[in-house]
Formats: structure tokens, sequence, C-alpha cells
């Protein structure tokens, strides 16, 4: 008997290329850059396709090469692009500098006045893309972007609202967009977050939310976050979370938790060594909760698959990862760290 297709996770953010000096060589120095698609919740379309979980991206791109490169690498990992609109502007760019021994890797933007920061609702086929949908899926990247990116996150979730489509809000927080203009993340993202059934974040995440601090010493501190912000947004179902130590550039140690309201999973922590590329680990984390999320997982189940896909994706080079159930699987089989 065929299984069922399950509904379509959409998608929506800013879809970026990435830009890359060889490790070991600053960009200043650079006389040659890799390139890639790159992009949050691109990121985490690409990695639930590989899943087989249907998932569609919602976003603008330039007409240009970049943006046709930017849609045909999501359509290559069996991404739905059919509500990815394109309009005037640019692409938006990052420069990733790998890390290098004691150097620290290093991101530097440049997506001002990108096709998508400079789109208007009316631009976006908000209800095409939800028709049908079991998720949405955004982050705090979009309102950071600016006034626009605001009114792009609320008219995103006033669609989801109109088609009875829950929300997955990915903190994502990142103060440098934040700080380029006046604005008051705190106000705009407790508005977007009030809408949201899962929320992908820590207990630092939670404390700038509700405007108190919260520690995330240990398993009991951070569930009194968790029941924070339970407590504060009557909408959410679930929250989930990683804990990263890193010991070097490329030795880190990683754990995943999940909450619900009624119960709670924390894995044991994960050392991770030879790390390649951390950039989209949190992306990969999230495809692997929301998979599981959608089947109807337990709250254990739903941490290990999680993690999973982080652990995997730190030894793949770029943004996104393209793995199939099958290694999903195998690798929350077989990886004994991931089973503790």
């Amino acid at each position: 008997m065929n299984r069922s297709v399950p509904a379509p996770v959409v998608c929506f953010g800013e879809m970026l290329a990435r830009l890359s000096p060889p490790a070991g060589l600053p960009l200043a120095r650079a006389t040659a850059l890799d390139i890639a698609v790159g992009g949050a919740e691109a990121n985490v379309a690409a990695a639930l396709a590989s899943l087989e979980q249907p998932a569609r991206m919602l976003t603008v791109v330039p007409d240009n090469p970049l943006g046709r490169m930017a849609r045909a690498t999501l359509a290559s990992a069996g991404v739905d692009t059919g509500t990815i609109a394109t309009g005037p502007g640019r692409m938006g760019l990052y420069f990733f500098e790998p890390p290098a021994g004691p150097v620290a890797g290093r991101v530097t933007y440049d997506r001002s006045a990108s096709a998508f920061a400079e789109a208007s609702p009316n631009d976006l086929d908000f209800a095409g893309a939800l028709d049908g949908a079991g998720l949405l899926h955004m982050s705090g990247i979009t309102p950071a972007l600016g006034p626009r990116g605001v009114e792009l996150a609320r008219a995103a979730q006033a669609a989801a609202r109109a088609a009875d489509v829950p929300i997955c809000f990915d903190g994502n927080y990142r103060a440098n967009l934040w700080e380029a203009w006046d604005s008051n993340p705190r106000e705009i993202l407790r508005e977007l977050v009030g809408e949201a059934r899962i929320l992908i974040g820590n207990h630092r995440d939670i404390s700038l939310l509700l405007g108190e601090t919260f520690s995330g010493d240990g398993p009991d501190r951070r569930r009194e976050a968790a029941e924070a912000a339970f407590a504060a947004f009557p909408s959410l179902e679930l929250i989930a979370s990683t804990a990263r130590h890193v010991e070097t550039g490329q030795i880190h140690r990683l754990a995943a938790r999940v909450d619900r309201r009624d119960d709670h999973w924390q894995t044991g922590e994960v050392r991770i060594e030879g790390v390649i590329d951390r950039i989209g680990t949190g992306d990969a984390f999230a495809a692997g909760l929301l998979l599981r999320y959608l089947e109807g997982a337990s709250a254990q189940e739903m941490a290990k698959s999680a993690l999973a896909m982080a652990v995997m994706k730190h030894g793949i080079t770029g943004d996104m990862i393209f793995a199939s159930r099958a290694e999903l699987d195998a690798f929350d089989a077989g990886g004994g760290d991931v089973r503790r």
C-alpha cells in the first residue's frame, strides 16, 4: 500500500548567495570565491524535500542569473518552486570565511536593497502557497531586515491564520540586522511568536522575548525557561532548542531538547570532531524536528532526529544538507552518541 503524500511545509524567507574564500585565506586577500545558495528557510526546505517531506518555497528573487541559480538549486532538491516570485532589486549576498585552526569563522552580509527586502506583501502569493499546506515555517530573520520585513512577516502570519495553517517560528536572532535600523525586536518578536505553534529557540531567545534572564545551566533551568514561554504564549505547543559548547573551531559538543507542555526530552551531548561547516546546522536541526513532528512522533524521537540532522550537517560544505530518510534512520540507529 502506498504511503499517502503528506501536506507540504511552506518555507518563507529570503534566499541568499554565499561566497567563500578557501579555508585559511582571509576575505580581504582572496582572489577567488566559491558560490553556493543559502538562506535559513531555504535550507530547511531543501533538507525536508530530501527527506521525502514535501516542501514549498515562498520568496522573491531577482530575475537574473543569481535568482535563477537560487530557484534551480531548490528545484533540483525537489522543493516546489512555483511560488517563488521575481522582483526588481538584487540578490542578497553573504561572505563566509571558514574557521581555520584557532581562527573563528566570520560572516559579512551584503544584502541591503535585495529583491526580497524591497518586496511588499502584494508581490507574494501567500494564499496560493499556503493552499493545502501542513505548516508555515518562518524565522526572525525576515522582520530583522527592516520595516518592510516586518510587514512581510505579518502578512505571512495573517495568511496562515486565514488558511488555518499552523506556524513554526525559528528565532534566528541576528543582532547586526536589528541594530541597523530603529527597531524594537522584543516587541516585534513577541507579536510574531504569539502566533506560533512551534518555537525553535533556547533560553536566551526566551530571555529576549520575556525581558527576564533565564539560565541554560542544566535541564531544570532550561525547563524553567520553557515553562515561562508556555505561560506567556498560549498558542505554543512545542519548543525545541540546542545547546552547543565549542572546544575549538573543529571540535564542538551538541545536545538537543524538545519541550512540550506536558513532557520534555533532552538528549545526551554529542562530541563532533573535524567540523567542516557549521553554517546551516540549525536549519538541519529544524528539518529533522519538523519531519518527526508532522509524523506525530514523541518528544524523544523529535529531539533525536533533529540532533542527528544537525550533527550530519557539520560534515557538509555549504548551507544545505541533502539527506535521505535511509541516511537519517541509519544515523539514528547507528550513531551511538545520538541514542544515549
